[in-house]
């Protein structure tokens, strides 16, 4: 975790041991709002590059935190309905494979999309509600870059360097979090959402590589009762 992540997860587990008062009702017709940081570490299984290249050419992709949060509104006492928000999140790629050692590749800057739908659990009460939720995810590759490094591999020449570009694609997303109430509006929030997310990346030679990325998301939150 980098240090904004370690920061805001210890500031919401002070405020969690030493704030005091009743906790208030997270009822049907509430709003909740939060932020602070999430981190995306995708779960690569890279396939090979396609010909020509050398076989076994895969890649690889670095994580990323960035400030995050989001909105949630309480269908009922026990359903909500959630749109987590951030700012892009920007990815590393690096060989893998038979290219292990030759480092970056390129790069992509990645917006997830999400809308989840979640069910609370324990009495609208209670401080400590933990949840799941499930819902669909649309993630958004864009500003793609190659390197020296990949236009090297692929035959390229400065004059005419190898670009790539990474199709978006949308995938099914689940969650499991516990949210905190600690006074009548502040609150804390943890929560994990695992993404199933495939996708192909073309280069501009035409070779492609069909990548399963799999992210697995974390975050802490601080958040705000209306």
């Amino acid at each position: 975790m980098n240090k904004t992540f370690k920061c805001i997860a210890l500031a919401g587990c002070v405020a969690g041991l030493f704030a005091s008062g009743a906790a208030s009702a997270q009822t049907a017709g509430s709003w909740l709002v939060r932020a602070g940081a999430a981190r995306i570490a995708p779960k690569v299984d890279s396939g090979d590059l396609s010909a020509p290249a050398f076989p076994g050419t895969k890649a690889d992709v670095d994580s990323n935190t960035q400030f995050g949060g989001g909105i949630t509104y309480m269908w009922t006492d026990n359903f909500a309905i959630d749109l987590p928000l951030s700012m892009p999140f920007k990815h590393d790629i690096n060989g893998d494979g038979a290219i292990a050692g030759v480092g970056k590749i390129g790069e992509t800057k990645a917006l997830p999309i999400t809308l989840m739908g979640q069910y609370r659990f324990l009495e609208a009460s209670s401080p400590l509600r933990p949840y799941v939720g499930a819902g669909i995810t649309y993630a958004k590759f864009y500003k793609e870059k190659g390197t020296a490094a990949l236009t090297a591999l692929t035959g390229g020449t400065s004059a005419n360097p190898t670009t790539l570009k990474i199709d978006s694609k949308a995938a099914a997303t689940i969650q499991v979090g516990a949210s905190f109430t600690f006074n009548e509006r502040w609150f804390v929030d943890a929560t994990v959402l695992k993404t199933f997310l495939k996708t192909t990346t073309t280069l501009s030679t035409g070779q492609t590589l069909d990548i399963k990325l799999d992210p697995l998301t974390t975050a802490v939150f601080v958040g705000y009762r209306f």
